[in-house]
Formats: C-alpha cells, sequence, structure tokens
C-alpha cells in the first residue's frame, strides 16, 4: 500500500488526508483466468478445425459447453482479480476488477461501527468474490488476509479484503467520530 500523502495546512501543522484509498489483488486468479482464455480457445478450435463424423449435435454441444465455460471462467476471476477501496467524508465505496464492477457504495451515514480484522479467509466466505452469508452479512473477498468490516444501522455487516485495513478503519472511525478499538469505552 503506497503512503498517502498529508497536505500541510496554512499554520504549518499536518491536516488529516481527505480521502482513503486501499486495494487488494489476488495473483493466483490470473491462472484461473487463463485457463478460462484456454477453454475459450478450445471451443472455438472445435468450432473451426473440426470434422466430426458423428454429427453435428455432440460437436454443437460440445463447442458451446467450451465457449460458455471459458467465458464464465474468464470473466469470474478477472472481475475479481483486484478490488479498489474508496472513502471520503461521505461514503465507502467498493469497485472489483479492472472495468469497477461490481461496485457498491455504503453512506457513512449508514456505518455504525468499523472493525480491523487481521485475517479473512475466501473459506470463510464460500469462495472468492463478491459473497453474501445470512449469518455474516455480505463481503468482497479477493484474497486471504487483512480486512475491515463495516457496521451497518439496520445490523448487517459488510467486509472487504485490502491492504492497509487498519488504517482505513482508522479513517473512516475518525470521520464517524468512534473510539479507537485500543481505547476505553469511555474516552
Amino acid at each position: 500500500m503506497r503512503d498517502h500523502p498529508r497536505k500541510p495546512s496554512e499554520t504549518g501543522a499536518e491536516a488529516a488526508p481527505a480521502v482513503w484509498t486501499g486495494r487488494a489483488t489476488n495473483k493466483a486468479q490470473w491462472v484461473l483466468a487463463a485457463a478460462g482464455a484456454a477453454c475459450t480457445a478450445l471451443g472455438i478450435e472445435l468450432a473451426v478445425s473440426s470434422n466430426w463424423t458423428s454429427g453435428i449435435a455432440p460437436l454443437l454441444m460440445s463447442v458451446i459447453g467450451c465457449v460458455a465455460a471459458g467465458l464464465l471462467m474468464l470473466f469470474g476471476t478477472l472481475a475479481f482479480v483486484n478490488v479498489a477501496v474508496r472513502v471520503d467524508g461521505d461514503a465507502l465505496e467498493v469497485r472489483c476488477g479492472h472495468m469497477g464492477l461490481p461496485r457498491r457504495r455504503i453512506l457513512l451515514t449508514h456505518v455504525v461501527g468499523a472493525e480491523f480484522v487481521p485475517r479473512i479467509t475466501p473459506r470463510h466466505w464460500g469462495g472468492w468474490g463478491y459473497r453474501w452469508r445470512p449469518e455474516q452479512g455480505t463481503a468482497v473477498v479477493v484474497r486471504r488476509g487483512e480486512g475491515l468490516v463495516l457496521k451497518l444501522g439496520d445490523g448487517r455487516t459488510f467486509t472487504v479484503t485490502v491492504d492497509d485495513a487498519e488504517e482505513g478503519v482508522r479513517f473512516i472511525r475518525e470521520r464517524l467520530h468512534l473510539p479507537a478499538a485500543d481505547a476505553p469505552a469511555g474516552t
């Protein structure tokens, strides 16, 4: 994670940044994307150069199956190969993949708490990607490791794996005027 530059104020004291950004990347998903591309290429190869004598139906099913499975693997993994999180004074915004889709925006007025979690794994959520579990809430999991959990006013939670999550939680708590996690409740 890059350091977030702080702009000095006119009095010489350092001012807090107005925006916090974080990212997380999963390089292992590129292997799955390559497998999807290979499966799609196999389907195209079958369609172009096949001389199946057993009929058109088996050929058509093989081509459609390979291309469909390959495209699902390719786009499904590329959508969650990275995540970008941006927190400003109004909201937390999460964008997935290179196109920024799916995207989730949570207004800070809907957030009642923020926690740093040092270890989040895809196994806790049932895999990589955009996940929902009734007992846990919603999550964007692109890799195992640290992340942040937002507690929303309606009782739900939103979890995202992101580098430098502890700094992100601190930034959100400052915006919400919540005490630090290690501070006593009365301060």
